[in-house]
């Protein structure tokens, strides 16, 4: 019996739609993250972007547990002598609830050009609208 391997010509994609409402972040990450590489399908090959595309929605409306929303740091750097800047959870939410969810998931998923294409089929929205109706994309309930 010869192992299955999936290359671009044998990929089914789908859409799923996650509502963030409520949810706690890594939680989400985690589920997201999989499906956008592909272990929830048996076809999964570790070297190949056989995943789906996600839409999540309502990520300004995601949950932190504990002080994270104090003690949680993002830092960014502008590549200066000096110019590292640090940002809490809380300030971050307030001026970009989208970078939240997305640096999250794309820590998730594998470093590199196999990364990339897998991130690239994430969709993050802060309210409940989305423009991706036309693509017909299923509701996908969490675990957590």
């Amino acid at each position: 019996m010869k192992t299955y391997m999936a290359n671009e010509n044998t990929i089914e994609r789908k859409w799923f739609v996650v509502d963030a409402a409520g949810k706690r972040l890594g939680r989400l990450s985690t589920e997201v993250a999989s499906v956008l590489r592909g272990k929830h399908k048996p076809t999964f090959t570790p070297h190949v972007d056989c995943g789906d595309y996600v839409i999540v929605i309502n990520a300004s409306q995601i949950e932190l547990t504990g002080n994270k929303w104090n003690d949680k740091l993002y830092h960014t750097h502008s590549n200066y002598p000096g110019g590292l800047k640090t940002k809490t959870a809380k300030v971050l939410m307030q001026e970009k609830p989208i970078r939240m969810v997305e640096l999250a998931i794309k820590g998730m998923l594998p470093k590199g050009k196999l990364g990339n294409q897998m991130y690239r089929k994430l969709f993050v929205y802060e309210g409940s609208e989305h423009k991706h109706s036309a693509q017909q994309p299923t509701v996908m309930e969490l675990k957590g």
